[in-house]
This record gives structure tokens, sequence and C-alpha cells, in this order.
């Protein structure tokens, strides 16, 4: 009988590790917040949702997709903190200090500078200053909305529309969790320059009647406490209840979170508070490999050299509930051997000369075109695959060199005959 070229499952107990987690196995949390998510985008992991994917009308969180669009314009230099941009009618009559809305109090047909909009925005939530910023960049605050909702696509957000620059109400005007989620975690890799503003607790703008200079605090009622949030925005409509997205860091860890539907700003304060404690406690992340590292060796097929190094593309850190950690087994699972030729950074293709692990292996590969990949795995945790490339460069051997192999294969197999 031929002698079977089984593959060979490397198994790496990494006893006290954590997991990495895409969506939790059971959540152990409840909140009264009608839709909410926590994220923790260190590693990608979903660490609470509830009806992430229900559309809710969003209020002033919107205004993240407004600023989003700000600082796009800002970085490709078709606007600068120094322009200065008109105060309209519109602006002032749908967000000024006539309105019953949260305002900055500018003045109808002055000229604002762009830094005192954003701060405008951001730190007072002035709907004003929303819209000047969107006519100065779009012509029309209605041109403007049509393109947030064309970013909002390009970024993902796929249950995501919006009418205005505001977040005012609007039946055609909303998005989700899980969506102003993802735009939280863009903002902040993708303008991380101008980050900065949603962690300023106040702003002085515009003079009272009595003649005093108007300073408003940021409604953010998280910046400044224990927790390390920074950023992002809260929001309030008699449709939407108050919700907040929120980001906040400890130890390296930043989890992104969303609430919406919350009765009052004491709930709201405080369902906010109680997750994002919850997310920092119930979890613990770590890295486990580097981008580069060896993770294990594997042996080539007609290859020189005879065994190629295999590594992962990126850091990889994994999050787990901190109970199931003890249940931990990563595994570099590899069809062996791999075929050459090889180059560094491919993924490890799998061989008609490999067969599938035993059933006495540690692990198995469900990609039947994929030759090695990396297992992690928990108790009451859906496991995770991931693929291992190359971390060297592998030529196919010579014609002698084939055929030397080729002959040492088949003695082996009549040896074992």
């Amino acid at each position: 009988m031929a002698r079977a070229m089984l593959s060979r499952s490397i198994l790496l107990i990494l006893l006290g590790l954590p997991v990495m987690l895409w969506r939790p196995a059971a959540a152990s949390f409840e909140t009264q917040a009608a839709q909410a998510i926590l994220i923790d985008i260190t590693t990608g992991s979903v660490l609470f949702e509830k009806n992430a994917d229900e559309r809710m009308p969003t209020s002033s969180m919107s205004k993240i997709m407004t600023m989003y669009m700000v600082f796009q314009a800002l970085d490709e230099g078709s606007l600068s903190l120094n322009d200065e941009l008109l105060v309209s009618e519109h602006a002032w009559r749908t967000g000024g200090a006539i309105t019953d809305g949260s305002t900055t109090y500018l003045e109808v047909h002055s000229s604002v500078r762009v830094e005192d909009l954003i701060r405008g925005v951001i730190v007072q939530s002035g709907n004003d200053a929303s819209i000047v910023l969107a006519e100065g960049i779009a012509g029309t605050e209605e041109e403007f909305a049509r393109r947030m909702t064309d970013t909002a696509i390009a970024l993902g957000m796929t249950g995501s529309n919006f009418r205005n620059a505001t977040g005012l109400p609007d039946p055609d005007h909303y998005s989700t969790a899980r969506d102003l989620a993802l735009l939280a975690q863009r903002m902040i890799a993708d303008h991380p320059e101008y980050y900065h503003y949603y962690s300023e607790r106040e702003f002085t703008y515009g003079v009272s009647l009595a003649g005093e200079p108007i300073t408003q605090r940021n409604r953010n009622p998280l910046l400044g406490s224990d927790l390390g949030v920074d950023g992002l925005k809260t929001g309030h409509t008699s449709a939407a209840g108050y919700g907040l997205t929120a980001s906040a860091v400890q130890d390296g860890r930043r989890l992104i979170m969303v609430v919406n539907g919350l009765p009052s700003e004491t709930a709201r304060r405080e369902e906010s508070r109680r997750l994002i404690s919850w997310g920092f406690r119930a979890f613990e992340t770590v890295r486990l490999f580097a981008a580069g590292e060896t993770v294990a060796m594997a042996d080539t097929w007609l290859g020189s050299p005879g065994e190629v190094p295999l590594v992962l593309p990126e850091d990889l850190a994994i999050t787990v509930p901190s109970e199931a950690r003890d249940s931990l087994r990563v595994a570099a699972c590899i069809r062996q051997p791999v075929p050459a030729p090889l180059t560094v950074g491919q993924p490890i293709p799998a061989t008609p000369a490999a067969e599938p692990a035993a059933a006495d292996m540690p692990c198995s590969i469900d990609d039947p075109v994929l030759g090695a990949a990396l297992v992690i795995s928990a108790d009451g945790m859906p496991t995770r695959q991931v693929p291992l490339l190359a971390g060297a460069e592998v030529d196919r051997r010579g014609f002698l060199g084939r055929s030397l192999a080729t002959i040492g294969h088949f003695a082996g197999q009549l040896i074992d005959f």
C-alpha cells in the first residue's frame, strides 16, 4: 500500500492568551438602548450588539459624517482652516439662534473661519455651523447631503442615507449603529490630525444679548471621565431619543460604542458608561504574532530550499471574554508538502500530493484550495481561520533535482508497501 502523505498540523497551545472574537457567542450585557453596538477596533471584534443593523434616526450623530467630509476637503486642499465662509439666510433660519435647536449663534451674512465652524459643529453641535460648511463645500446643503450618502456607500455604510448636514428630522435621513461605528473608526483612522477637536471641552463664540461672550460645553457626557473617552458625538431628537457615538482608549485598546433611543440625558450617560466599562472589564486583548514573524515551517514539494517559513501579513491581536481564555487553542494547520515555486507574501496553495488532515490531527482547514492557515478557537467562540503566507521565496528545483526527489518519494512508497 502506498504511504499516504498526510498534512502536518502543528498545535500551539497558548495558555493564558485570548482568542480573536468576531461576533459574541452570547451577550452577557443588557441595555435599555433601542440600538447599540460595542466594537474593539484593535482586533475588529464585536463585543456587543443590539439591533445594530436597524434603521434609526441619528440626529446630531450624523454630523460625524459632515465632519468627515470637511476633513476630506481639508486634506484635498479645496478648503483650509483659515478660509472664511458666508453664513447664508438658510443656515441662519434653519440652525441659528432663532431656532430651538443646537446652534453656534452665527450672525446671518457674516463670514466665519472654517476652524471656528469645525469647533462649532463638534463642540457645540451647531446646526448653523454644519450648514455653512456644507454650503461652502458643495454649494447647497442638498448637494452636500447627496455627497454624504455617496461617501457612506464608499465607506461600506450599507444602511445609511443622508438628507441634510445636521441630522434634523427627515424620514429619508437614517443610519444604523453598525454604520456609525464604522464611520467613527474611519474618522479616527483617516483623519487623525483633526481628531483632537473631539476632545475639546468647550468653545466660545458669539455674543449674548447682554454683550457677554457665549461659551458652550461639549455635550459628550463622558469626556474627561476615567474611561479614556476622547470623542465623538451626541445626538437627540424626539424621534431618535438620546444617542451617543463614543470612543475610548485604555492600555492601548480602543473601543467604539454607539447607543441610541435612550429616554433621557441621564440614561444616555449611565448606559454609555456602563457599556464601555463592561467592554474593558469583561474582555482582554493581546497580540499573538507580529507581521512577518515565523509562525511555523513547512516542507516544500520539489522546492529549493526544502522548507519555507510561514508568516502573517499583519500583526495578529486576539480578543476573548475573560472566562474563555483558558480554553484557547491556536494551531498552524499545514497541508504538506507545499508546492513550489512560492513568492514572498503568497498564500500557501494546497497541492494534490497532500491529503486533508487525518481525523486524529488537532485541526483542519476548511478551504480546499488553501494549504496553510492559523486556526484559532476557544470554548463558546466561533473558530477563526487566518491564511498563512510564504515568508521566503522558494524556487522550483531543476530537472535533476525534481528527478531525484521523485525517485526518493517512490522509493519511500516501496519501502512502506
